[in-house]
């Protein structure tokens, strides 16, 4: 039985790859075969918008796979080129909205993870301090910006505090929802082996609540992924938001297609890292 589930699941397994793999090739032979110029109606003027876009133009279409696919291999081939303030490679721009990411999310859990303890092993806190969870989490990230801009006066601390911000609130609920849902006799037990809180919190508590903080942690990184981009299109300067703008401004959609597909990537690996870590810690539970 054991052999015929594993058999299965291999066999599964590989449709479900064989199936992908040509859904893209589909996929990416109907855009290749489908791009053509759009048909204007005749003696119509054009718009302004459209003179910028090339509607004046018969060849002007939306670039196909194979030109994204050469732009890819000219990014990727120098990631790391630096030729000034405005022209600098992906791996640089990368790299600055990593490092904004990782600062501000790292900078919500230190203070999320423990305040969610305290709100889920502690009734009055929960009370007290809910009204203003409730209140703070439904704001936008970035609304906080042009107060953050006015306070702090610096566009990459305001670019990191934009990401605390939106990475807290996910960690702190599902830190404080994992802590609060803990087999209640699990804690007496521990109370009844005179346990210190402190060790209580660490030995039965944190591997109990493990697997909630941490499917919290996966929703931050996701929003806080999601958010960096939007806040480096707002303050510009360096980073892969601020990429993606400026190639718009410069009418290069090839080099924003492969920016887009470049920023889903990078979200999906920074997933599947928080998701292995996660099976990891209930693989060893």
């Amino acid at each position: 039985m054991d052999r015929t589930t594993t058999e299965w699941k291999l066999s599964l397994n590989t449709r479900a790859t064989l199936l992908a793999v040509l859904l893209l090739i589909v996929g990416l032979g109907l855009w290749e075969g489908l791009d053509r110029a759009p048909v204007l109606g005749g003696g119509e003027e054009l718009s302004e918008y459209e003179l910028l876009m090339g509607g004046a133009d018969e060849t002007a279409r939306v670039p196909p796979p194979s030109a994204i696919l050469e732009r890819a291999w000219v990014e990727l081939s120098n990631p790391f080129y630096d030729a000034g303030p405005n022209d600098k490679g992906i791996g640089i721009q990368l790299g600055y909205s990593l490092y904004r990411v990782l600062t501000g999310y790292l900078m919500a859990a230190v203070i999320a993870i423990p305040v969610g303890f305290l709100i889920g092993m502690s009734p009055l806190m929960y009370r007290a301090l809910n009204p203003y969870i409730q209140v703070l989490r439904p704001i936008s990230p970035l609304a906080w910006m042009p107060l953050a801009l006015f306070i702090i006066r610096d566009a990459e601390a305001s670019a990191i505090f934009v990401i605390f911000i939106c990475s807290i609130w996910p960690m702190l609920l599902n830190t404080a929802f994992g802590v609060a849902g803990v087999r209640r006799d699990w804690v007496n037990v521990a109370r009844t082996h005179e346990l210190s809180p402190l060790k209580t919190a660490f030995k039965v508590i944190l591997p109990a609540a493990a697997p909630t903080i941490l499917t919290g942690m996966r929703i931050s990184i996701g929003i806080a992924w999601l958010v960096i981009v939007a806040a480096e299109m707002l303050v510009g300067g360096t980073g892969i938001g601020y990429f993606v703008w400026n190639e718009w401004n410069n009418l290069d959609l090839t080099s924003v297609i492969f920016a887009i597909l470049v920023i889903g990537v990078v979200g999906m690996l920074l997933d599947l890292a928080l998701s292995s870590v996660a099976r990891l810690v209930t693989y060893q539970e």
